[in-house]
């Protein structure tokens, strides 16, 4: 390779390579750019019409299993109906909506964020004849965050607007002291339902660190600012306050049921277990057994249904952080194919 071809091709290798940084460069202003303009903007609130879904498979299906004769008999009956029904109901009071809030959940009850929202937005619009459906599914997990969701919940009860808690598959622990607030609940026959108890454990790794001749050091002012730990020796004096804490707090659990359902006989159900649907109608921890989605059905032939879901807006720098660190690093092997294979 002669001088001038060197020069040449090292010409077109510089001009790509400050092509490709020109690109980062443009990208890291675009970035910032939307991160700039979504700041304050956490979500938005979707609004899905399930009457409107359901309408749309029953004509699907008709479409598919009926001729055109016995299609437009159906639709000429269906306009017929809605006729009839804008008549009847002329003059009247509306007769209300069914908002739909799905909550479904972990040990942490991360989704209390949604949930929150969801309800604020529900609150500013809904009146007494509206109803609210919310289809929980959690097994439970900490207090406190499974405390902020119940509550969350009361407030749809403290504005009188009937609430209605479906359990397809568990509410359970958390999961039913969110479900106890309702003012019905239904549950699937082997929806697992209950576990009105507290539990709480830990491993001890004390006795490892010393037979490896480590020490750990633990310093707190207040007698039980800390009672079991990980790593220290626990005593006996601290096992019996944390189990006192236990039944503590499974006591604000079962005054917390026992406001809500008057009419269960806590002796039996507080116990930590939990039960199947049809068990639990017997015991009074729900009120009818049913699935989420007869109710949706049912309710959707006397009102328009629709649902609710708050959307977290994901920042843009993180949706597009890593399709342009791996579109960077393509530019640069790419490059580096290209250098090589000119020395060539």
């Amino acid at each position: 390779m002669n001088i001038l071809e060197f020069i040449h091709e090292y010409g077109l290798f510089l001009a790509k390579a400050v092509t490709v940084v020109m690109a980062i460069g443009a990208l890291v202003v675009v970035i910032a750019a939307a991160g700039r303009s979504q700041k304050g903007q956490k979500g938005s609130l979707k609004i899905h019409d399930l009457s409107e879904r359901l309408e749309h498979y029953q004509q699907q299906l008709e479409a598919e299993l009926f001729g055109d004769d016995a299609l437009k008999a159906k639709e000429k009956a269906r306009k017929a109906e809605r006729k009839a029904k804008e008549k009847a109901q002329k003059g009247q009071e509306r007769q209300g909506r069914l908002f739909v809030i799905d909550f479904k959940a972990g040990i942490d009850a991360a989704q209390v964020a949604s949930l929150r929202e969801e309800i604020s937005a529900l609150l500013m619009v809904a009146e007494p004849k509206d109803e609210v459906l919310v289809r929980v599914e959690s097994g439970g997990g900490m207090v406190h965050a499974y405390g902020l969701a119940a509550s969350q919940l009361n407030r749809i009860r403290e504005a009188n607007i009937p609430l209605t808690i479906a359990v397809d598959k568990v509410a359970a622990s958390g999961g039913y002291m969110m479900a106890c607030v309702a003012n019905k609940v239904i549950a699937a026959p082997f929806a697992i339902v209950g576990s009105i108890g507290v539990i709480a454990q830990l491993p001890n790794f004390n006795r490892l660190l010393k037979r490896n001749d480590i020490e750990f050091e633990q310093h707190t002012a207040g007698e039980f600012k800390r009672t079991l730990t990980l790593f220290g020796e626990n005593t006996d004096e601290a096992r019996a306050k944390f189990r006192e804490e236990l039944e503590h707090t499974h006591e604000l659990f079962k005054q917390f049921v026992g406001k809500y359902r008057p009419q269960l006989d806590l002796s039996k159900v507080a116990t930590g277990e939990h039960w199947f649907g049809h068990q639990a109608l017997e015991l009074d921890l729900v009120d009818e057994l049913s699935t989420s989605d007869d109710f949706l059905m049912a309710k959707s032939k006397e009102k328009p249904v629709l649902q609710l879901e708050y959307v977290e807006k994901k920042n843009l720098a993180k949706r597009l952080g890593k399709g342009a660190e791996g579109a960077l690093e393509g530019a640069m092997l790419k490059l580096a194919e290209w250098g090589q294979g000119s020395t060539r």
